[in-house]
């Protein structure tokens, strides 16, 4: 059901004593948790009162509706995304420098920008395959997570990457600031990961999750903290960060996933330190090898920065 941007309802005598929440739900025909969101705004009245959601209607009353106009959070916003590079420009794929806080798509609870949406911005045509929200979109890099991210301009390049992706033929290399100094210096954590039993926006490593493999090699140890570069051979949600937590080491800022908050504040992280630092595959078109690297962003060389000369 579409509602209109106001409307006037009379709760009916079966309605009477059902609570506010789940009877505007049956009276406008839309979810209870839609309706409950809008009697928490204030945007239910009856006799000129706000309606609390528990409430209890009453048969022949007037409640006035009052539906705020809402962006669909599927809908691909063109804009300008403030440190959204283009590190490699190919007629079948762009490969881009992602920023921090940028999502790789339009989705539900997400309201920032997104590549889609900064590419379209840029006037770049890519693919259509998929979801349109998700147009080009072969594999994603966290909201928090920057670097090299690669999106299909074409069909056939649409095709062959995600294929790419799903076979592992992909190189892709991370560098992490991990707590501490993991032991061995160089190694593989093959932990199973799925999302936490006790907070559904975390992830963990649990028995019966998916089967997860993480390389990783230490690059240099600064005391507190070790620069450390990682091989994802699979490509779990949040994988780095939950296997290096599991092994006591977190990624520097990743509060989320057990950091020290003081040593996040001294190296001065508003995130994990995380970044997508290269990227090598197949080209779709060509069958060349191509890799594409991406610099430390400002605040992750930062923190590197005061790390290396025993500031932190």
């Amino acid at each position: 059901m579409v509602l209109p941007v106001s409307d006037s309802v009379v709760v009916p005598g079966h309605l009477a004593g059902v609570r506010a929440d789940a009877g505007l739900a049956q009276l406008l025909d839309i979810s209870r948790s839609s309706a409950a969101l809008l009697i928490a705004e204030g945007n239910v009245t009856s006799a000129g009162a706000p309606l609390g959601k528990s409430a209890k209607l009453v048969a022949g009353a007037v409640l006035d509706v009052t539906v705020p106009d809402r962006r669909d959070p599927l809908e691909v916003v063109e804009e300008v995304v403030e440190g959204l590079k283009i590190l490699m420009d190919d007629e079948d794929f762009v490969v881009i420098d992602k920023p921090v806080g940028v999502a790789a798509h339009p989705s539900p609870g997400w309201v920032g920008p997104t590549v889609v949406g900064g590419l379209a911005g840029a006037g770049y045509r890519i693919s259509t395959s998929g979801a349109a929200e998700r147009a080009g979109i072969v594999h994603r890099l966290d909201v928090g997570t920057s670097g090299v991210m690669v999106v299909a301009k074409t069909e056939h390049a649409y095709t062959v990457l995600k294929q790419a992706f799903k076979d592992r033929t992909v190189d892709k290399v991370y560098h992490a600031v991990v707590q501490g100094l993991p032991d061995p210096l160089v190694g593989t954590i093959d932990a199973p990961i799925g999302r936490h039993p006790g907070h559904d926006w975390r992830f963990a490593v649990i028995e019966d999750g998916r089967p997860s493999v993480t390389h990783y090699e230490v690059l240099e140890a600064f005391g507190k903290a070790t620069l450390v570069e990682v091989h994802l051979e699979t490509g779990r949600t949040h994988q780095i960060r939950v296997h290096f937590s599991a092994l006591r080491h977190p990624c520097a800022g990743d509060l989320t996933y057990g950091a020290d908050p003081r040593l996040a504040a001294t190296l001065g992280l508003t995130r994990q330190w995380l970044h997508a630092r290269q990227l090598g595959f197949t080209h779709p078109r060509t069958g060349e090898w191509v890799e594409v690297a991406s610099d430390y962003p400002a605040d992750l060389q930062y923190a590197l920065d005061l790390l290396a000369t025993g500031s932190a």
